[in-house]
């Protein structure tokens, strides 16, 4: 089974929006949203949830106030300042801003500080009309998510194998960090989605980088290419001294806006110029994973 990854190296590009009409046109494929820090590809695929899973992202300091006896060791050992003290003298911990380094257990001799495994976030797997989707969801300024694409492309990639899915196509974080290198572990071809701005450009070239040095073939998009078309040839220049095919040139179209309300792909909801140049940009895809 071939893997694709939709990444773009910074938001807003349109990343999700492609990996949704590459779903639609793909027919036999797994899919994955790994871009679990703020996850949208279900807004637009409507999946229907079989299973729901916990995620331990780690580990979190609880204090048994009827065991601590106010000592105060605890408190100036803690360097992200998440423990405070009740009227009374006991240790208090703020869990939002407890990394769970441990230390303040360590330096316990009650003992009256443990730590215990902290649920993040969620994952789950669905089915779509377009096949298996394993997606999730990470709870409000919890970390540990490069741990968390993880589980969810290995699990879409097991239902995937299982089923004897073509392709797993995965729409990824953006940015260059953790997330996106999980993202990237065993890809067969990185997908990536910019615009013709000074940020796209950067970027670009930023999440290039990343893919050439884990020696991960890439192919490029330009996305609203005629907004400016300068910067869209020089992305198209660049590339091609890079060795990145352009697969696509996508123009500004309403009708993904419009696609995007209504909950649908683009190409099932438009037959408009964006929509047909993703879908030429879908054959070009497919003949170099073959």
């Amino acid at each position: 089974m071939k893997q694709l990854v939709v990444v773009s190296g910074k938001g807003g590009t349109g990343k999700t929006v492609f990996s949704a009409s590459l779903a639609a046109l793909a027919g036999r494929a797994a899919l994955a949203d790994v871009d679990v820090d703020a996850s949208n590809l279900h807004l637009l695929l409507g999946p229907e949830i079989l299973e729901r899973h916990e995620f331990i992202g780690g580990k979190k300091a609880r204090i048994d106030e009827r065991r601590c006896s106010a000592c105060g060791r605890c408190r100036p050992v803690c360097r992200f300042e998440a423990i405070s003290e009740d009227l009374d003298g006991r240790a208090l911990v703020d869990p939002l801003a407890c990394e769970g380094c441990g230390l303040c257990a360590r330096v316990c001799d009650v003992p009256a500080i443990t730590m215990e495994p902290s649920v993040s976030g969620e994952w789950f797997v669905s089915r779509t009309r377009y096949g298996p989707f394993v997606h999730a969801r990470l709870g409000i300024a919890q970390e540990n998510s490069g741990k968390l694409v993880t589980i969810v492309r290995k699990r879409a990639r097991e239902i995937g194998e299982s089923e004897g899915r073509e392709i797993l196509i995965m729409d990824g974080s953006p940015g260059i960090g953790c997330p996106v290198i999980a993202s990237l572990s065993g890809a067969d071809l990185v997908l990536i989605v910019t615009e013709p701005t000074p940020a796209g450009v950067h970027d670009m070239e930023r999440i290039a980088g990343l893919a050439e040095h884990f020696k991960i073939r890439a192919v490029c998009a330009v996305n609203k290419f005629d907004l400016n078309p300068a910067n869209a040839e020089r992305l198209a220049s660049w590339c091609g001294g890079r060795g990145i095919p352009l697969v696509g040139r996508v123009p500004f179209d309403e009708a993904v806006v419009e696609s995007v309300r209504r909950g649908r792909p683009l190409v099932e909801a438009s037959d408009g110029p964006a929509a047909r140049a993703v879908r030429t940009m879908w054959d070009r895809i497919r003949e170099h994973l073959a």
